[in-house]
């Protein structure tokens, strides 16, 4: 069979809206590969965001050049992820598909899981968090009582009624917090008002709680914070930790930021010789993306990977969900494969 690909659109419904600092979305619309070779089918998952400047238009002209360089060895995936990794100007959530792919492929070609053949380590992976978006108070306290067996939650804030979303949380719970401001809090000391308020309340870390690009002042937060702060929009690949050492206690890693596993791979390595603390987060994804993730989860500290979750309806089958956990199978590649 020669090899061959196919690059299609698949619309994810989500079960809520979900909401955060930046806006709302009921659905999200991303650009999915198909790549056969040798007998062997594998799969990747563009979850692109318009923060960083992407589009489903701009993500399948990306999925496309790619895989011309793919397609000058097909038989070789690591040969043409080295490629993909060489490349400028491909979309980073395009990268992210064809790297999956390539490591999808790869592990199926060995009869390996996709950590075994990055080298990550296989421990149990700590408990995944589960993301409650921006709503009201009623839909709030609902969304958080249905979410009741996860250990750990992480509420969405960067609003003007941040005070009140918290109050209603602990109103019906004592689960552990964690809080991502998504950039909403304009300056350092409006959010070291609210993380010092946080601290009193079973919050264990914030994520971005101030605007991207603004090192001086997360430096400065960092100094007086009560609680560890996180990079998240403020990070994006391996290129960024030795700069950001200083103005955070830890990094969000995201596969569609990084450009794919093994770049997120060479991050989680790099951020431990900085001396960082480690999250492993998402898009809203289906599993097939989560899955790349999630076999990356027994190397870093806090995991945050229910983009899956979310969905009304997921498009992959294969990943797990055991007392809190995100697992992968030992199936050859990434363990996943379509409903």
């Amino acid at each position: 069979m020669e090899p061959s690909y196919q690059i299609f659109t698949q619309r994810l419904q989500l079960t809520n809206p979900w909401t955060i600092s930046r806006g709302t979305a009921a659905h999200k619309e991303y650009s999915y590969l198909k790549f056969r070779q040798g007998g062997h089918t594998a799969w990747g998952e563009a979850a692109h965001n318009s923060r960083y400047g992407e589009s489903l238009e701009s993500v399948r002209a990306g999925l496309e050049a790619g895989m011309t360089l793919v397609m000058e060895t097909p038989e070789d995936p690591a040969a043409g992820a080295a490629r993909i990794h060489a490349a400028t100007g491909l979309p980073r959530s395009a990268r992210a598909a064809l790297d999956m792919a390539l490591l999808d492929l790869e592990g199926k070609q060995c009869g390996l899981p996709a950590k075994a053949i990055l080298g990550a380590p296989g421990k149990v992976p700590p408990a995944t968090s589960f993301s409650i978006g921006i709503d009201d108070l009623d839909t709030i306290r609902a969304k958080v009582l249905a979410a009741e067996a996860y250990a750990v939650l992480k509420i969405k804030l960067g609003t003007d009624h941040d005070e009140a979303i918290i109050k209603a949380v602990r109103g019906v719970t004592r689960q552990t917090l964690r809080v991502d401001a998504n950039e909403g809090w304009k300056d350092p000391e409006t959010a070291l008002r609210h993380i010092i308020r946080l601290a009193g309340q079973g919050v264990e870390l914030i994520e971005q709680p101030l605007p991207a690009g603004r090192l001086e002042e997360a430096a400065w937060l960092r100094e007086r914070s009560p609680l560890p702060i996180f990079a998240d929009e403020d990070v994006m690949d391996s290129a960024d930790i030795p700069r950001l050492a200083a103005a955070y206690h830890g990094i969000n890693i995201k596969l569609m930021k990084a450009g794919g596993p093994r770049e997120a791979w060479r991050m989680i390595q790099l951020a431990r010789e900085h001396g960082l603390q480690i999250m492993l987060g998402c898009m809203i994804e289906s599993s097939c993306g989560i899955s790349a993730a999630a076999h990356l989860s027994g190397a870093v500290d806090y995991v945050d990977l229910d983009g899956h979750l979310l969905l009304a309806s997921d498009p992959f089958r294969g990943l797990q969900l055991e007392d809190g956990r995100v697992r992968t199978s030992n199936a050859p590649g990434l363990g996943v494969e379509p409903v």
